[in-house]
């Protein structure tokens, strides 16, 4: 990970970036809290390690300009000598996702650091996408060509299932289990809810993504990366 320290001790500065150097991130440093603010709005960091007594600007009015201002979404871990609720709650109440008392354990530090940094990856992949179509998991919005395209909570989870698998073909059994769990419905059930989907996502456009597999399954694939 590409992390960045903000922390005006030296001594901790330099025991924090050695042992995650060591472990193979990448690790920048700023002393003062203007300093650490200007490298976060310039640069692209996983996670930030903020202090919260810094020459300058302190840590929560870094975290405050970051968020309110900057509108980065960086994680921030802060960093604080004073084991306090209200000022625990105070940063998180301002955008940090995490908080340790000094003196701490590097490894612990490290362990949460990457607990912060795979949550921002998997959030980021939220949204799944096949050609100019997309699937965003959290707000549940299909987009195609920028049109919103309204789909049933059944015609989700097909979508979720091929988009999630695509290229590859999903077999029918495999749809009906995502779908219906060991209930399974009728044969003609799943045809009936794939013509659906169908008549949603690739009727109103000109490239259509669904695919039959005849006796097999159903896929679906960009037609133009296809052929490329």
């Amino acid at each position: 990970m590409h992390i960045l320290v903000v922390e005006d001790n030296p001594d901790i500065a330099a025991n924090v970036g050695d042992y995650l150097a060591d472990r193979g991130h990448v690790v920048d440093f700023a002393a003062d809290g203007n300093s650490g603010l200007n490298l976060a709005l310039r640069e692209n960091f996983d996670v930030i390690v903020l202090d919260l007594t810094l020459p300058g600007i302190d840590g929560m009015e870094v975290c405050r300009r970051l968020r309110q201002e900057g509108h980065k979404n960086t994680p921030i871990l802060m960093l604080t000598a004073r084991d306090t609720l209200d000022q625990k709650l105070a940063g998180f109440e301002i955008g940090a996702q995490d908080y340790m008392v000094k003196p701490f354990a590097l490894q612990e530090l490290e362990a949460r650091l990457n607990v912060l940094g795979n949550r921002a990856r998997a959030g980021l992949s939220r949204q799944l996408q096949v050609a100019d179509l997309t699937f965003n998991l959290d707000t549940l919005i299909v987009m195609r060509d920028g049109k919103s395209i309204p789909i049933n909570p059944i015609g989700l989870k097909l979508l979720q299932s091929l988009m999630e698998a695509a290229p590859a073909v999903v077999t029918r059994k495999e749809l009906e289990m995502r779908v219906w769990g060991e209930e399974l419905p009728d044969s003609d059930s799943l045809r009936v809810h794939i013509h659906g989907l169908r008549a949603a996502v690739d009727k109103p456009f000109g490239k259509l993504l669904i695919n039959t597999r005849h006796g097999i399954g159903y896929s679906m694939s960009d037609p133009d990366a296809v052929s490329a």
